[in-house]
Formats: C-alpha cells, sequence, structure tokens
C-alpha cells in the first residue's frame, strides 16, 4: 500500500503536514509525536530579523474554533538557522519553512539565506500586510501575488509553495496569479479574519481587533476553495483548515489535495497528526485503495 504523494519533485511518505504556526519548528510536539512519522513538519513562519507580534491578549476561543492574532512572532532566520534546522534533520521528514515578510525585499533576504541549508521546501505566506502598498495583504491582490511568487523563484533553490488567503472574492484567480508566478505548489486556507467582542467588559476580545478564525468552523469554507484551486490549476495543491480526523482529511484529498495540513488540533490533541495518518492507512485498507494517488482529486 503507498501513502507517499509528491510535491514539486518532492516525495512525502504520506500526505500529512503540519501548518505553520501551530507546531513551532517540531521541539515542543516531540515528544508526543514521532516526527519521523509525519509527511513533513512546516515550521512557524521566519522572518529576516525578529518579530515582536502583536500585543496581547492576541487568542480568543470561538464556537468550533479560535481566533489569533499572534502577528507572526518569531525569532528572526539566524537564531532559526543555528537552532531549528539542525534540530528537524535529526528526524526522517520533510522540511517545510514557512517564510513571512513586509516587503519584498524581506521575502527575499530570507530564501536567499535559505538556499544553501538542508530544507526541502518553502511555504510563503502571502497574508503579510505589504507595508509598501498601505498594508494590504501580498495575497488580496492577484497582481501583488504573482509579483511576488516571481521574486521569490528568482532566488529560490528549493521548490515554493505560495500559501493563499481566503479573504478574497475569487480564489482561483489567486491561484491562477500565482500559478503564472512560477509556484511550484500552493497551499490553502489560510485564517479567515473574524471578531470577537466581550460583552461584559465591552472591549474587543483580542487587542488587534481582529484575528484570523481557524478550526473546524472554517472547514467547508476551505473545502470548497481547495476543489475550486484544484480545478483552476495545474500545480499541486495543500489543503487545509479545520482538519481534526482522518475523514477530515479525506474530504481534502477527495476535492483535490496532494497533501493536508493540520493546524488547531494540535493545540488540543497533540497526538493529532500521526492519528490521521493512521487514519487515512486505515481507510485506505477498508476501501481496497493500494495507491493513495487514487484518491486524489477523484471527486468531480
Amino acid at each position: 500500500m503507498n501513502l507517499s504523494v509528491e510535491l514539486a519533485g518532492v516525495t512525502l511518505k504520506n500526505p500529512v503536514m503540519t501548518a505553520s504556526g501551530t507546531f513551532g519548528s517540531g521541539e515542543e510536539y516531540s515528544e508526543f509525536v514521532e516526527l519521523g512519522r509525519l509527511g513533513a513538519v512546516v515550521t512557524k513562519g521566519v522572518a529576516n530579523v525578529p518579530w515582536p507580534g502583536n500585543p496581547t491578549p492576541r487568542i480568543a476561543e470561538t464556537c468550533g474554533g479560535m481566533l489569533n492574532a499572534i502577528g507572526l512572532q518569531n525569532p528572526g532566520i539566524d537564531v532559526f538557522v543555528k537552532r531549528d534546522i539542525p534540530f528537524l534533520k535529526q528526524f526522517d521528514t520533510k522540511i517545510v519553512v514557512n517564510v513571512c515578510g513586509k516587503t519584498t525585499e524581506d521575502y527575499v533576504e530570507v530564501v536567499e539565506r535559505l538556499s544553501e541549508e538542508p530544507v526541502d521546501l518553502l511555504e510563503i505566506n502571502i497574508s503579510c500586510p505589504n507595508v509598501k502598498e498601505g498594508g494590504i495583504a501580498f495575497g488580496q491582490s492577484a497582481e501583488a501575488a504573482e509579483a511576488i511568487t516571481r521574486a521569490v523563484k528568482e532566488r529560490a533553490k528549493q521548490p515554493v509553495i505560495m500559501k493563499l488567503s481566503p479573504n478574497v472574492t475569487d480564489i482561483a484567480e489567486m491561484a491562477r496569479a500565482v500559478e503564472a508566478g512560477g509556484a511550484d505548489a500552493v497551499s490553502l486556507i489560510n485564517t479567515l479574519t473574524g471578531m470577537k467582542i466581550d460583552i461584559h467588559r465591552r472591549i474587543f476580545a483580542l487587542a488587534n481587533k481582529t484575528g484570523g478564525l481557524s478550526g473546524p468552523a472554517i472547514k467547508p469554507v476551505a473545502v470548497r476553495m481547495v476543489y475550486q484551486v484544484a480545478q483552476a490549476v495545474g500545480i499541486p495543491v495543500i489543503g487545509m483548515g479545520g482538519i481534526r480526523c482522518a475523514e477530515d482529511a479525506l474530504e481534502f484529498i477527495l476535492a483535490g489535495a496532494t497533501a493536508v495540513s493540520v493546524g488547531t488540533a494540535n493545540f488540543h490533541n497533540p497526538y493529532v497528526t500521526t492519528q490521521i495518518a493512521d487514519g487515512i492507512r486505515e481507510y485506505m485498507e477498508r476501501y481496497g485503495v493500494e495507491d493513495i494517488r487514487e484518491l486524489i482529486g477523484s471527486v468531480k
């Protein structure tokens, strides 16, 4: 039975990955999860310099999910290269580095720094606010998304995954834009913008006022968008958004995802990623599926 999948020439032993920002760089979860059993570990976002993140409070629970406004807090590329890559290299899994920035130059600087490092794939977070364009996210303009993709691809030595924001009118248009810019794969969805108000104190639950909604509440939206994008582009799609069990992961795969990323579920069940990998295998055994590629995009 074959669970391996291929992303832009990189073979993953199974389609289960972690979602950036929910798994750190793997170290804190390694006492619960055999990292070598995962298809890939996707790191927390890494910038060219340390980012302090947003003021607190920056997490709020919601019905069926959570809001976060962490602000991509991270120690910067220097610490990441020295500390996190050597840790992950101990394990038989692929390393996907999530890259964030506030200008095109920021992204390119990180990508160049990673060009000689032993990482397998780059995931470019274009939900970051573009400070040169008044704060609109790179991923909310097709023209900007194509341009940042092209700039990153010119300098990247590893295959490039563009992580798409769902906070757009037409997700397929955004996917086609990054494909035109040279993306090797796309991942989606990032969080949906939301808000929560504390009615007793009459204040916003998050200091940032708005935050990113994740968790089971967004899964139907994510499955729909993954299906749309899989129909629109010819590059691999990585699906995410509210996955908490093998059944959820299989929905994304049937909709057209080559691989899946598990995020918010890690917070309440640190074993969930390997449980999902086991569950996909059990499903394949139950239905006599010899190769997982038979399932990818099989629902038309």
